[in-house]
């Protein structure tokens, strides 16, 4: 578990090298940014029902139920626990979302494959199906600090994104036990999965490549904040679920993504609505940095 964090801990610092040097930053880094979201990860998400072994249809249902459970608890909690934690009104909408979202795409997959196995990507995809409806519609609500009818207007458009569809024809490949899938089709899909975990952590160093160093030192809002996300939250729910009567294996899973840093949407909706990103940027900072700690723990402690 060391030596897998270790090295995905190695392609951040490769790619915070890069950003500094100047190969990576920009438009490069959007552009691929766009490349891992619409085009990569859609393929890795397919190819892990690819792998010659189909995933257990038995886990579609309890993993989406175990994942809409915690984001209920998740949400009480973005709410209610922001008031404590800063002074500063306008932070706790930022500190919410922190709270709430996980970045599961980026760094969910990637964690989960190379810790559960490659197939395993397909159950993070199925958690990630109520993670993404509410990034957009709570995550918007806690960003915006609104909650009109413009502010809460849903983007359906988000259901029918390239990741969200492969989602969908992962589920419906392993449910209707479609495991016959010709190697013309499933060899190219995992070539380019593959790609998925590098660039995603090349792209989250170079993005760290460019905080001042203030914004890297954090403070103690920060600190706590980022306490909440990476180990009291997730160890917090992870009994809940046990005492719930889901299985190890799936409380395992729901676990692990939860317990990703803070997911990179909250600074893009702080962008969108002309919010200050200051806050949600030194949090998803901390929290990626920190979790290369905190994740072997966690899985040394509760695995």
């Amino acid at each position: 578990m060391v030596v897998v964090m270790l090295t995905l801990f190695a392609l951040v610092v490769v790619g915070y090298i890069a950003g500094k040097l100047g190969y990576l930053g920009g438009d490069f880094d959007r552009q691929l940014s766009r490349l891992v979201i619409n085009i990569t990860c859609p393929a890795l998400i397919l190819s892990s029902a690819m792998t010659g072994e189909l995933p257990d249809r038995q886990f579609i249902l309890p993993l989406l139920l175990i994942s809409l459970v915690t984001y209920i608890i998740l949400t009480g909690a973005a709410f209610l626990l922001p008031r404590y934690l800063t002074k500063k009104k306008d932070d706790e909408g930022a500190i919410g979302f922190a709270l709430m979202f996980g970045n599961v795409g980026f760094m969910g997959y990637p964690v989960v494959a190379s810790i559960f196995g490659h197939e395993a990507v397909f159950y993070a995809a199925v958690l990630n199906v109520v993670n993404t409806f509410a990034v957009f519609t709570v995550g918007t609500i806690l960003i915006t600090g609104r909650s009109d009818v413009e502010q809460k207007r849903f983007e359906k458009k988000v259901l029918y994104s390239t990741p969200m569809l492969a989602a969908y024809l992962t589920m419906a490949i392993v449910a209707l036990e479609i495991d016959n899938i010709p190697e013309a089709i499933s060899q190219p899909l995992t070539m380019l999965g593959n790609i998925t975990v590098p660039a995603a952590l090349l792209i989250i160093g170079s993005s760290m490549s460019n905080l001042s160093l203030r914004t890297m030192l954090g403070n103690a809002t920060v600190y706590t904040t980022t306490l909440f996300r990476l180990a009291i939250l997730p160890v917090g729910i992870h009994f809940v679920m046990r005492a719930l009567g889901f299985s190890p294996f799936v409380v395992n899973i729901n676990t692990l993504v939860i317990a990703m840093p803070v997911a990179t949407y909250g600074t893009i909706l702080c962008l969108k609505y002309q919010k200050d990103t200051t806050m949600i940027t030194e949090v998803t900072f901390i929290t990626t940095l920190l979790s290369m700690i905190s994740i072997p723990l966690l899985v040394m402690f509760l695995f």
